[in-house]
């Protein structure tokens, strides 16, 4: 996993998406990124649901955005229909 991270940032990345990983993964990797690289933006990403606290646990971790599928992902849908007479 951060050998992954180090290549993001030898190849030059803007963004770098932590995806699926522990706090502590997520905690290592942000470590790895602002020691190694110029300001790189970091995402995390993947089973953060909506939980307040997991939420603030992970922003904790200095990630600079946090991206939550469970807001779209379980949102009622809504049918509606536009019809022209």
């Amino acid at each position: 996993m951060l050998d992954e991270v180090h290549t993001a940032i030898a190849a030059g990345a803007d963004v770098i998406l932590l995806d699926n990983m522990t706090l502590e993964q997520m905690r290592q990797a942000v470590a790895v990124i602002r020691e190694e690289g110029p300001r790189v933006l970091i995402e995390a990403s993947g089973d953060i649901g909506t939980d307040v606290e997991r939420l603030a646990a992970v922003a904790a971790t200095g990630v600079d955005f946090i991206s939550l599928g469970a807001l779209t992902h379980s949102a009622p849908n809504f049918n509606i229909s536009l019809e022209f007479a």
